[in-house]
């Protein structure tokens, strides 16, 4: 038997569900279609930092803020930024600005699973094959891998980097960045492994050298959480046997020579298996053309690498963006995608219909602060592209800060450009104002894939 659920999401990360509290709260229903068994399936990461401008824009339209805040991690917007041998380069501690929160990202979940009504999601739904239906425009049947079809006139897919859904919209694929990560666990960080916490600190952790760097979290149980990156071909990974977990430690440190013993000991005495994880990003500044009946948001609109931290702040903003458009216009929904994905590629704007009369955007008292109208989507408009105005620039994303002038600018502006910004294939600004310091990008770490040039390092400006 074929079910109808006029709005259907496929995939239960933080996009879909974002995207279903957001319509429940409007008083629309939807279904979340789940791979995964249950929500205990598997361990859901490590830890996000919120940014104010999207993430948190997104918590407020879920009218969650108050839940979200009890699940801060106090004092985790610290940062340190180390050299290979532990010497500290740049140190930040949080005081409670709340610029970049951080919180568990398991435990984000749950509180959007929470938040929905009983039976919103239906678990064990791996969707296998998406068909049009002959006669009925925007009309889809769903297959799932456990025999059961559904029908949809509003298909969003919010199923990842791999999406099922992506192909009725574009032929692009996410392909590899030449950064692999080999992810791995320290638990109980403070007692059992002391040395390792202290070089972790209190929050985030950045040390590089050359082709390598240490990325991790001090998460809220105390689990020191830990990539190591490395600049490799796609197929390195295969060159070691994961399943030999002494073999592949040994293997990793031949890779760290030098490196301070605190820093190695994050592959040396990780408590897990460790599990590689080569990057793989979508082109940037895809878009597609109109398709009546079904777009995407989060990683299945957009997967990039990791560097810029905004991944899962974009997921949800798309979620709540999309979500809010429905809710505007919830007997026209061609009018809200078509909305939404003028949003989304802001390089090709779509004309719309006035906004919401004040009746209709009067249940949304939250998001309508600053607002020129009474449209909920107006306190979530896209943040306009800045470049830096010096060293270490102006920072739309607010994820990395001044840093003294050092490149870090070349990350951000380069993801600022790359998805939301810029709108243009060019090379971001770069700034070198720390006295000729190029650690960051001379390190090779951070993929510039559509650029011609391997780092930013030979274009640094001063200012």
């Amino acid at each position: 038997m074929t079910t109808h659920y006029p709005i259907a999401i496929l995939g239960g990360g933080l996009g879909g569900l974002i995207t279903a509290r957001v319509l429940h709260v409007n008083g629309i229903e939807s279904a979340v279609f789940e791979l995964e068994p249950d929500r205990t399936a598997r361990v859901q990461g490590g830890m996000l930092d919120i940014h104010d401008d999207n993430g948190q824009k997104a918590i407020h339209a879920a009218d969650l803020w108050n839940t979200f805040d009890s699940i801060i991690h106090r004092g985790g917007e610290s940062m340190r930024i180390l050299d290979h041998t532990g010497a500290v380069l740049r140190e930040e501690h949080d005081e409670g600005q709340m610029a970049r929160p951080e919180v568990d990202r398991g435990q984000l979940r749950d509180l959007l699973i929470d938040s929905l009504p009983e039976g919103t999601i239906r678990w064990g739904h791996k969707a296998v094959a998406i068909r049009d239906i002959d006669g009925v425009a925007g009309r889809r049947e769903v297959e799932f891998a456990n025999g059961q079809t559904i029908t949809t006139d509003l298909l969003i897919g919010a199923d990842g980097a791999w999406s099922k859904v992506r192909p009725l919209l574009t032929d692009a694929k996410p392909s590899y960045t030449g950064i692999s990560f080999i992810e791995a666990d320290l638990y109980d960080g403070p007692q059992q492994h002391p040395a390792e916490a202290a070089a972790m600190g209190a929050g985030m952790l950045f040390a590089f050298k050359d082709d390598t760097g240490i990325l991790g979290h001090l998460e809220t149980d105390g689990t020191l959480h830990v990539y190591l990156g490395f600049r490799v071909p796609e197929d390195w990974a295969d060159t070691i046997d994961f399943t030999d977990t002494p073999a592949a430690k040994q293997a990793i440190l031949e890779r760290l020579p030098g490196w301070n013993e605190a820093l190695r000991g994050f592959i040396a005495n990780a408590d897990t298996p460790l599990t590689p994880r080569p990057i793989n990003a979508l082109p940037a500044g895809i878009s597609w053309d109109r398709v009546v009946g079904v777009t995407l948001i989060g990683d299945a609109a957009h997967v990039m690498s990791p560097f810029a931290g905004e991944g899962a702040n974009l997921a949800l903003y798309d979620g709540a963006l999309l979500a809010l458009a429905i809710a505007e216009h919830p007997e026209d929904t061609e009018t809200a995608i078509a909305q939404y994905e003028a949003d989304l590629f802001p390089a090709r704007p779509t004309p719309r219909k006035t906004p919401p009369t004040a009746s209709k955007c009067s249940s949304l008292p939250a998001l309508r602060k600053d607002s020129s109208t009474c449209s909920p989507r107006s306190t979530l408009k896209r943040p306009p592209a800045t470049r830096p105005s010096g060293p270490g620039g102006t920072n739309p994303s607010k994820r990395f800060r001044k840093l003294g002038g050092t490149v870090w600018w070349c990350l951000t502006g380069y993801y600022e450009h790359g998805y939301r910004g810029y709108r243009e294939n060019k090379e971001p600004d770069c700034y070198d104002g720390d006295e000729g310091k190029r650690f960051f990008w001379s390190s090779g770490m951070f993929p510039l894939p559509l650029s011609p040039r391997a780092t930013c390092s030979s274009s640094m400006k001063s200012t």
